[in-house]
């Protein structure tokens, strides 16, 4: 049997919408913007399993509870990919690439593919403790989840040799004024950085675009309005003109 290790304290140490298994298992799944393949995943015997909507902080917790549990040496990318955060693109970009200085994902196509709160060293540890992440993106076969996550256990290198490394989200988060309530950040909303200004400025140049064509469009229709209202106004006038005079004749003799 693989060598195993004890996962950290409390695992899973990060928060969020997952469904857990055996942590001795050596696969961890994300099923990105689908639901009901969890509970599939984990029959088959995955140590954890969950969807991933962002491809920044909901990244990072996926990171963290991987990280702290050295058990973990595959992970499952499956589901419907997350439009607009492209977020299975992200994780095979990370895996890949790595984070350059500024904590964007290298090669990452998402809107915001940032890393706030998990350094190069988390990142390092993942890419490393990971001996491979099994592309499955858009996929939503219940059946080839769990044959890939029954083949991945058949392969089970037992856990990395170093011990679980533990990153605390929710005192990064709080340092940030990122706080949700249960400690961690608003996922999807990161703290504003260098690259988010600029993302922010496009968008808030995309939205004056819209409310331009939007009051365009009102101005018209309410010309039109307008226009329709003032016509029959003069129709009327022009009505009771026709009728009245031949009554006021024909009174009149």
């Amino acid at each position: 049997m693989a060598d195993k290790k004890a996962p950290a304290a409390g695992w899973p140490v990060a928060n969020g919408e997952y469904v857990v298994g055996n942590p001795e298992s050596c696969v961890a799944v994300v099923t990105l913007g689908s639901h009901g393949l969890d509970e599939a995943a984990i029959e088959a015997g995955a140590a954890i399993s969950g969807p991933c909507h962002t491809e920044n902080l909901g990244i990072e917790k996926v990171i963290v509870n991987y990280i702290s549990n050295p058990n973990i040496r595959f992970m499952v990318v499956t589901g419907s990919e997350v439009q607009g955060h492209i977020t299975g693109q992200c994780f095979k970009a990370l895996y890949e690439n790595g984070i350059g200085d500024d904590g964007g994902i290298i090669g990452a196509k998402g809107a915001i593919p940032f890393m706030e709160n998990v350094g190069k060293e988390p990142v390092a540890r993942f890419q490393n403790q990971i001996v491979e992440l099994i592309d499955m993106i858009d996929s939503e076969d219940k059946g080839k989840i769990q044959q890939t996550v029954k083949d991945c256990i058949s392969k089970d290198p037992g856990a990395t040799d170093e011990d679980a490394m533990v990153i605390d989200l929710e005192g990064k988060a709080g340092e940030a004024g990122e706080d949700s309530g249960d400690g961690f950040a608003i996922e999807g909303i990161p703290t504003v950085s260098e690259p988010d200004l600029e993302y922010i400025r496009k968008l808030n140049e995309s939205l004056d675009y819209k409310v331009g064509l939007t009051t365009r469009d009102l101005g018209l229709a309410s010309g039109v309005q307008s226009e329709s209202l003032t016509g029959l106004l003069y129709g009327m006038m022009f009505a009771l003109v026709f009728v009245a005079i031949p009554l006021i004749l024909k009174i009149g003799f």
